[in-house]
């Protein structure tokens, strides 16, 4: 696994916008580019950041700026702009050989799933999924917000599961967030069960797990898009990195229980979950009026057969706060009675 170096103080950042542009959001984003200012960073914007095309430009256009970025010996690290849905249409404009020889860290979520996972399972690039570059508008910053900045130094501060979140919103003024809703992490372990067709196993609640693995994962909507492209090596990765374990973490966006069990059972019949230590999944950022007890009882078809213990709403993904993790790094886990740590360990 290639670990690229971490910017420091000084260093200049890159932000590009490979899906979406930030142009109806301006306010927010320079008081998140006024953070990165404030901690030390010099920043390159690409010409497409501020459009507000939705996408941010042509998939030409998009690639283009992301191999400048790459390509530029001043930038130390990318940040993608946005999300969006249009990160997978400028994939076959990314010049893997030129990112490949000039190794950065790439940050993104959501959308840029897709450009992580060409990293991460093809280039063998470790890559920063929970923030993209407008994720530090909040005044005051919250402690998830102040680690992902210590993580983009190369700090890697243990985390840990919180006692509240902020319901998901799109519509968020920056200097307003109440964390008002119980954060409830969850995990189940598989056990046996002898008198159903379904499946030899059933997940059962459960209080204490210890676990390491390699990380892997992101928007599992996205990873669904991308399988089975030219642009992701995930069975390679798995191979690869088999004696490691895997801890997959999954941040579903608006996936419906039946949806999401149809990309878990693909993966798992690509033998994706073979050597998994763990799965963990975010809080559904929209659910509509499915609840946990829909998502649950689907994805009990796919995997309490594979043995491999659950874990439901952490802090990852779209609802904040979340966690900031490394695709590629390893990955050490703890959960006792719905409090949860991970550490991350680049080796």
């Amino acid at each position: 696994m290639i670990y690229p170096k971490f910017p420091k103080e000084g260093d200049t950042i890159g932000v590009c916008a490979p899906s979406a542009g930030v142009g109806d959001k301006i306010e927010y984003f320079d008081l998140s580019m006024e953070t990165l200012r404030s901690r030390g960073f010099q920043l390159e914007e690409t010409d497409s950041v501020r459009n507000e095309s939705y996408p941010s430009a042509s998939a030409e256009e998009r690639g283009s700026e992301f191999n400048y970025c790459f390509g530029n010996e001043r930038i130390s690290a990318v940040l993608c702009a946005s999300g969006g849905d249009y990160c997978i249409e400028m994939l076959p404009f990314i010049d893997q050989d030129l990112v490949k020889s000039n190794p950065k860290w790439f940050t993104g979520y959501s959308d840029p799933t897709s450009i992580e996972m060409l990293l991460t399972t093809k280039l063998d690039i470790a890559t920063i999924y929970g923030v993209n570059a407008g994720a530090w508008d909040w005044r005051p910053l919250h402690e998830s917000q102040e680690i992902s900045l210590r993580i983009l130094k190369g700090d890697l501060p243990v985390q840990h599961s919180y006692d509240k979140y902020f319901k998901p919103n799109f519509e968020v003024e920056p200097s307003v967030y109440n964390m008002d809703t119980d954060v409830k992490w969850e995990l189940f372990m598989p056990e046996h069960v002898s008198d159903t067709a379904v499946a030899c196993y059933s997940y059962a609640p459960a209080y204490e797990l210890e676990v390491s693995g390699r990380l892997i994962g992101g928007c599992i909507d996205v990873i669904d898009w991308i399988m089975g492209t030219p642009y992701e090596d995930l069975e390679g990765f798995c191979a690869r990195y088999k004696d490691d374990g895997f801890i997959w973490f999954f941040d579903n966006f608006d996936l419906d229980p039946l949806k999401l069990q149809y990309v878990l059972r693909k993966m798992q019949l690509k033998g994706l979950f073979k050597d998994a230590r763990a799965i963990i999944f975010g809080r559904t950022f929209l659910p509509g009026e499915a609840t946990d007890a829909d998502y649950l009882e689907k994805i009990n078809r796919v995997l309490a057969d594979t043995g491999v213990p659950l874990i439901w709403n952490a802090d990852i993904g779209h609802t904040k706060p979340s966690m900031t993790l490394i695709n590629g790094a390893i990955g050490h886990f703890s959960f006792h009675h719905g409090h949860a740590t991970l550490s991350m360990e680049l080796k």
